[in-house]
């Protein structure tokens, strides 16, 4: 189907703020540098005539569909949108039709754009191949999941794969405030209070659509757009929350401090008001596998994995999904065992370190591998463990300055009270006791 932006019918029609405020030029989009400097692929699909093959990865809101109206736009190319949410087979094959008429008739190129292209089955998919491959169309995909994971490799090998990232706070000022003063937005007939555009840039978490949005639907309610102007347009409460100054420390103790203390239920509302205050989800998760060895260790070694994996989810899937998976963890966290034996392990043994408790390495455990160092002695005398009962045999693995030294010294709670057991029946068979 053709395009609302090339009907004429459009202009009678009340857009949305966030359909009026899409850029016309590669200059006037924000955001996304990375991809928008001198000689990158989306210059080059703009500055010369030859179609190209796209796939644009990235968050909602970070530009996807109007980086592919800028191309069609600046290039003069028709712009037809298909989405992957509605359209089959044939009307895949009948867009290209098209766009192989038009180009045969006229030689007008057309870009077709498919939003939502991991949603296309493989024949859909399949469907697209011919018209990329004999280039019939400059085609741009625009997917917010992984397409290595749901894009088939033939048209993926076919296409170029470009990273969207969300945009940064600044970035959303800028669009809001260019909506706010240029004519096709607000035209400067509406006012936007400081409190007001720190809630709204916290509320768009990096969605430069979502933010335009809740920018107009409070500007339906009045001219001077204040915080509880937002707050009713939105139906969302602002969260008092800076994230360089007092509130930003103070939560995130009370989140750490909520999960050491077992506290499930506060330490998920602590990480809520982060989330809703537009705190970074990875900063969040930084702290959440630090906290699964600092404070759970050994008495629940899986928490680190699971702390681990909510991180990557986060780093793969972004907001807001990706709060479930940090809830997950948390949760975990909170209601694991606890112990702080691994950070005072290291701890004691880095002091140790510090104070010059260093000495050297016994000769039986120092590198035998390289030429000469036989002749040194080193390796000497050395008991592979593996060659004896129970895989353990005395001999001495400490530099003699910190030969006595206790430093890992596990609890009694959850799976390091099994742990500790073990690790007192070895220490004593080690040092001879």
């Amino acid at each position: 189907m053709e395009s609302l932006f090339d009907s004429a019918a459009a202009d009678a029609t009340p857009q949305p703020l966030a359909v009026r405020m899409r850029p016309r030029t590669l200059d006037e989009v924000i955001g996304q540098r990375h991809l928008l400097g001198p000689g990158t692929p989306l210059r080059r699909l703009v500055e010369s005539e030859a179609p190209m093959s796209l796939f644009l990865w990235g968050p909602p809101g970070t530009g996807k569909t109007t980086l592919a109206y800028v191309v069609s736009n600046v290039t003069k190319r028709r712009f037809v949108e298909v989405s992957a949410v509605s359209a089959g087979v044939k009307d895949v094959r009948a867009a290209i039709d098209t766009a192989k008429r038009e180009l045969g008739m006229t030689g007008r190129q057309t870009v077709l754009f498919v939003d939502e292209v991991h949603r296309f089955n493989k024949a859909q998919q399949d469907a697209l191949l011919p018209a990329v491959e004999n280039r019939w169309v400059t085609f741009i995909g625009a997917t917010t999941e992984n397409p290595f994971f749901s894009v088939i490799s033939p048209l993926l090998s076919r296409s170029l794969l470009l990273t969207l990232e969300s945009l940064s706070d600044d970035d959303v000022r800028v669009v809001l405030n260019r909506a706010v003063s240029d004519e096709r937005g607000l035209g400067g007939r509406a006012t936007l209070a400081p409190e007001a555009l720190e809630h709204l840039v916290r509320l768009a978490g990096g969605d430069a659509r979502r933010s335009l949005t809740y920018l107009e639907a409070a500007a339906l309610l009045a001219d001077d757009i204040s915080v509880e102007v937002v707050e009713k347009a939105v139906d969302k409460a602002a969260v008092r929350y800076d994230r360089q100054g007092d509130q930003h420390y103070d939560v995130i103790s009370a989140f750490i401090k909520s999960m050491r203390g077992s506290d499930a239920d506060a330490a998920l509302h602590y990480l809520a008001r982060m989330i809703e205050a537009g705190e970074d989800p990875r900063f969040i998760a930084r702290r959440i596998v630090i906290f699964a060895s600092e404070d759970v260790g050994m008495a629940d070694p899986t928490c680190l994995q699971t702390a681990v994996a909510a991180a990557q989810a986060v780093q793969l899937i972004g907001l807001p999904e990706g709060q479930i998976n940090l809830a997950h963890a948390v949760i975990h966290c909170a209601l694991a065992p606890k112990s702080n034996a691994v950070v005072k392990a290291i701890g004691a043994a880095i002091g140790d370190v510090r104070r010059g408790l260093i000495g050297q390495v016994p000769g039986h455990l120092r590198d035998a591998h390289y030429p000469g160092a036989a002749k040194l002695g080193h390796g000497d005398g050395y008991k592979y463990p593996h060659d004896f009962d129970h895989g353990l045999v005395r001999q001495d693995y400490a530099p003699e300055q910190v030969r006595d030294k206790r430093y890992y010294e596990p609890t009694k709670h959850g799976g390091e009270g099994v742990l500790a057991e073990r690790w007192a029946r070895i220490r004593d068979f080690l040092r001879g006791s």
